[in-house]
């Protein structure tokens, strides 16, 4: 009887939870799209705490470290008491870099005869003939002036140009979050805890003005240094959180500073961006659908990295939990914004990554 009582006891507790999780999630209506809004799979809240761990346990314990100050990293940010020197105007983020200087001696030439590309073969001079007589032996006499041996052709097989689509581009420590944060200009502070550091926040985070504090935060998604990227990613997090009817207004704004975070190819900022965006759309009414008009600029990357995933046969992958696996970002993301972005989100979704299927529909 005990045991008939506690399975029935299980049963009910299953039935609520199952009860409370359908209520969470967005009704649908004959169409297949979202009615009402739903809440994100997961918690990307503590963002921020996740990547400086990461980090650490790349740098300390696998021996790889992320960022470097100094020779190897940005030569601008000098120590932490020290203001970011000014980056030179021609490096921006996101750019390839100094045109290449064309080579005549190192470059193939176009052969207008056979059509093709051909590598210049070198001039012959006077150490084309001066070959040893026997190389056999050791004492035999070198340095004859004449020689009837036939020099080798250096020959080389033009190999096709890299095309570079997942080359990391530059990131030059120049966001309008560091400006304004040296500056003195932002509200934050760093709160350190036991078990994460937080921000304290100097005011109430529901008077600030969202059209210009917000594109300052998201501007600084990309950074890669602490704690710039700590204050940037945690304090979008809490705008985000609190910002209710106050974001909508400003989603013209963030599409530049998204942009240009995704355009510099960095995997670690791509996770970055991919799970603000999964909070921004799930922040409130009507967001969803504002991101529509502007896939054209978000989703390019996105295609680019589609297919990234970890390939390990019939092993298993630990660091699941992390979230730090690009292709299964992408497509949470992507079934996010067509489950928020109402009748026209698959199809402009679909323009831009082709290789989507429909989470709604199918």
């Amino acid at each position: 009887g005990s045991f008939r009582s506690s399975v029935r006891g299980k049963r009910r507790l299953i039935g609520s939870a199952w009860e409370q999780r359908q209520t969470r999630t967005s009704s649908l209506d004959r169409r297949g799209y979202t009615a009402t809004m739903s809440l994100p799979a997961f918690n990307n809240s503590n963002t921020a705490n996740e990547t400086m761990v990461e980090d650490y346990v790349q740098s300390h314990l696998a021996g790889m470290p992320v960022f470097r100050r100094g020779k190897d990293g940005h030569k601008q940010t000098l120590s932490c008491f020290d203001k970011t020197l000014p980056v030179p105007a021609t490096l921006r983020p996101g750019g390839h870099g100094p045109p290449r200087v064309p080579d005549a001696e190192s470059d193939p030439h176009y052969n207008n005869a056979t059509a093709t590309f051909l590598y210049t073969s070198k001039t012959s001079g006077p150490d084309s003939y001066q070959k040893a007589r026997c190389p056999a032996h050791e004492d035999s006499p070198g340095g004859a002036c004449t020689s009837l041996a036939v020099g080798k052709k250096e020959t080389r097989a033009i190999k096709p140009p890299v095309a570079g689509a997942y080359r990391i581009r530059s990131n030059p420590p120049n966001t309008e979050f560091r400006r304004f944060y040296e500056r003195g200009d932002l509200p934050i502070s760093i709160e350190h805890r036991g078990v994460g550091n937080r921000i304290q926040w100097k005011v109430d985070i529901e008077k600030l003005d969202y059209h210009h504090y917000l594109p300052i935060f998201f501007d600084g998604l990309r950074e890669n240094e602490e704690p710039y990227r700590f204050l940037a990613v945690q304090g979008t997090f809490d705008m985000l959180e609190h910002g209710a009817g106050k974001i909508l207004p400003v989603i013209p704004q963030l599409i530049i500073p998204i942009k240009t975070a995704l355009n510099t190819r960095q995997p670690g900022v791509i996770v970055i961006v991919l799970k603000v965006l999964q909070q921004l759309v799930v922040s409130g009414e009507m967001i969803g659908e504002a991101l529509v008009p502007y896939y054209r600029q978000i989703l390019p990357v996105l295609n680019i990295f589609k297919n990234r995933n970890v390939n390990v046969g019939d092993n298993i992958v630990y660091n699941q939990r992390k979230r730090m696996i690009l292709g299964d970002l992408i497509q949470e993301t992507l079934e996010l914004l067509e489950t928020h972005g109402g009748e026209d989100a698959f199809i402009n979704i679909k323009y831009m990554i082709p290789t989507y299927e429909s989470c709604v529909l199918n």
